[in-house]
């Protein structure tokens, strides 16, 4: 289906004394939940990532959202809502570990699954009878969410399988044309999405890893498990987002290599040579330890740091700008290094896993 769209940008200043009352006052925030309401999609900035919002409670609305994107209709959206008085028009009931949850991490990166209500649009939750639901810990998305009146389904403004958007620039690199209006708040803070977890259940089981921690949950409830999907090349019908297809992926072809450093770095100069004697533009994700390494080799033409090991939140923040910017320098074959999945690090390499497309060698 073609679109063709124009669209709209808004720049909001979310300076410290901007609070949500405040902004929701500002004729940009005003414009823009005025255009939800009337079943439009509009990009804003979350903590995480940006995302693509439409009203929850319409599926005509939220059909708009996989069209802009080009999102499959089984990969379920999560829905955010501004203030906790929402939570009734699309959750049932929340499990006394959901409102522990909800007490020490809302608002915040971390979506909770909860059975829905029959007002959630059948396409948010792709006919499951469960909705993932989050308050965003930002205050133009707060302030938009509260003004517009309604929940607001909302995946990352992205196209499908993209990397996430972390700037207005990012989104509309994706979707100009595509969608109504981009609120640009400027750059996220956090970088990978919200972290997923079904209390439904019990043990609560954690879908997808993100911005909080398993380390953090099991401090305020105890026990969680991890789903079955994150194995590598596990496949599952998706609960939640991001638990199907390839994600995240820049256009270049991506392999991971784990092990031994001495080793990876032998394996991923190999790899770059054979490339490169194919004709490709050859690229490496690096950490900060070993960025001069690689633009000393000649076999790399493209090395762009995501960070340090011994910081993952920064790496977290620059992971999907790092892939992208493979995508603005035209870089065709790239190697990367792996992290560790102590804490942020799941989050990590979940989504770098889902980025190489399963392409990962261990050395």
């Amino acid at each position: 289906m073609e679109i063709n769209l124009m669209t709209k940008v808004w720049s909001v200043d979310n300076s410290v004394e901007k609070t949500v009352e405040k902004l929701r006052s500002c004729t940009q925030i005003v414009d823009a939940a005025s255009l939800l309401r009337e079943g439009a999609v509009v990009a804003f900035p979350t903590e995480t990532v940006y995302g693509l919002g439409a009203n929850a409670l319409s599926d005509e609305a939220v059909e708009k959202i996989f069209q802009a994107k080009g999102r499959p209709s089984d990969n379920p959206l999560i829905v955010h809502i501004g203030a906790i008085e929402q939570l009734s028009a699309v959750a049932v009931e929340v499990p006394e570990k959901g409102k522990k949850l909800m007490k020490a991490f809302w608002p915040g990166p971390l979506t909770i699954i909860l059975p829905k209500t029959d007002r959630v649009a059948p396409l948010v939750t792709a006919g499951l009878d469960s909705v993932g639901v989050r308050m965003p810990d930002h205050p133009i998305a707060l302030a938009i969410i509260e003004e517009a009146g309604v929940p607001i389904a909302a995946p990352s403004a992205n196209r499908s399988g993209r990397p996430s958007p972390t700037t207005a620039a990012h989104v509309l690199s994706d979707l100009d044309g595509r969608v109504a209006g981009v609120l640009d708040g400027g750059a996220t803070g956090v970088g990978v999405e919200s972290t997923v977890i079904d209390v439904t259940v019990d043990p609560p089981i954690v879908l997808r890893p993100g911005g909080i921690t398993r380390e953090q949950m099991e401090a305020v409830i105890g026990s969680v498990d991890l789903d079955p999907s994150f194995q590598v090349g596990a496949v599952e019908i998706p609960r939640a987002p991001g638990m199907k297809y390839t994600h995240y992926a820049p256009r270049g072809e991506l392999w991971l290599v784990t092990g031994e450093a001495a080793k990876v770095r032998e394996k991923m100069a190999e790899m770059l040579r054979e490339a490169k004697a194919h004709g490709q533009k050859t690229g490496v994700l690096a950490s900060d330890e070993s960025f001069s390494f690689w633009t000393a080799q000649p076999e790399a033409d493209v090395v762009l740091s995501v960070g340090s090991p011994t910081d993952l939140e920064k790496v977290a923040q620059q992971l999907y700008a790092v892939l992208r910017e493979f995508d603005d320098r035209q870089t065709q074959y790239i190697v990367g290094e792996t992290f560790s999945r102590d804490g942020l690090g799941m989050a990590v390499m979940n989504r770098l896993e889902k980025a190489a497309g399963g392409r990962i060698l261990s050395v």
